[in-house]
């Protein structure tokens, strides 16, 4: 007849006396308290392994830390894991490894893991413009929080002093931005879903104001206008060399020297520097020619077409296009 064990009670816990040599109470069904000679209590939970057979120990915690009553709930939780076939020492190492990974992930990690995936379908300039913004507005505050932690309450209150100073434009992006980190976050499964998938709602929406256009008969007064304004050579040449192209602001800006080619007359625009990615060629007119011959002598010796007067290193900003 299997011998039965009796409970422990919490008067017994408390009177069990430290000896010589370590020693254990026993509680029934796997649950005991282990005394060690330095007055230490540990409750352990006493199993067989059932892959290997062996007998093996799973520390719960030190008493009275971790009360009787607590340990005994512990012990049937662990009991349930055993009768699933589930081996309760295995299972905490693998959260245990799951939780360190999880705070290892925080948004601005997981970000930059976004980022590599996204300039695979938008131009450098506009991945580097998405990066600085989150980077100014989003990181200080939340870059890191676990991914696993932001809340769309964290997201709020982040964006809101921006919202306050009425740069809407900034906020819907912003908003923007953190949905697309989540749902990579999402899709790659390190968590199970976006928080933060109706925060722009929080917000008022930006205003849409077309920029102001020109009919055709103006462009002429334009032309001359630009031809006499107080302003440097390389930005008047910029803005007429985007009149002529036809492109991108910052496809106007970044042009490079080795991007022309003079004997078939063509521009060519590679595919990392278009949004689209997808590589683009531009016929080049008298008047593109005559830019590039009034250009040579300013920046011939440089990588960039319209380099920046700081750093001949460095395209000249494109936000000078925005010229009114």
């Amino acid at each position: 007849m299997a011998r039965i064990t009796k409970p422990l009670t919490n008067t017994q816990i408390e009177q069990a006396k430290p000896k010589t040599k370590v020693y254990t109470l026993s509680d029934g069904s796997g649950l005991q308290l282990r005394v060690k000679p330095n007055g230490s209590k540990l409750w352990l939970f006493d199993y067989v392994r059932q892959y290997t057979k062996k007998r093996t120990s799973l520390s719960f915690g030190a008493y009275p830390a971790l009360s009787l009553a607590n340990a005994r709930i512990k012990r049937e939780a662990t009991r349930e894991l055993l009768s699933d076939n589930i081996d309760p020492k295995e299972e905490r190492d693998e959260k245990a490894r799951l939780n360190g990974e999880a705070h290892t992930n925080t948004l601005k990690y997981v970000a930059a893991q976004w980022l590599q995936v996204k300039k695979s379908t938008v131009s450098v300039g506009y991945a580097e413009d998405s990066w600085r913004s989150v980077e100014i507005h989003i990181f200080p505050s939340l870059g890191e929080i676990p991914i696993h932690k932001i809340t769309a309450i964290k997201a709020i209150d982040t964006i809101k002093p921006i919202a306050a100073k009425g740069s809407l434009e900034t906020v819907k992006r912003l908003c923007q931005r953190l949905n697309e980190i989540i749902i990579y976050a999402v899709n790659t499964g390190l968590i199970s879903a976006n928080p933060l998938a109706g925060i722009s709602k929080a917000f008022q929406s930006p205003v849409k104001k077309h920029l102001p256009t020109l009919k055709p008969e103006q462009l002429p007064m334009l032309m001359n206008t630009l031809s006499f304004a107080s302003i440097k050579i390389t930005t008047r040449c910029l803005i007429k060399w985007q009149l002529h192209t036809m492109v991108r602001p910052s496809e106007a800006a970044g042009t490079l020297w080795g991007e022309i080619d003079f004997d078939n007359v063509l521009w060519s625009i590679p595919t990392d520097r278009m949004k689209k990615k997808k590589p683009h060629t531009v016929p080049l007119s008298p008047q593109c020619l005559e830019l590039l011959e009034v250009m040579k002598p300013i920046s011939s010796h440089t990588q960039y077409v319209f380099p920046s007067d700081r750093n001949l290193r460095k395209p000249t900003n494109s936000q000078r296009l925005a010229w009114p």
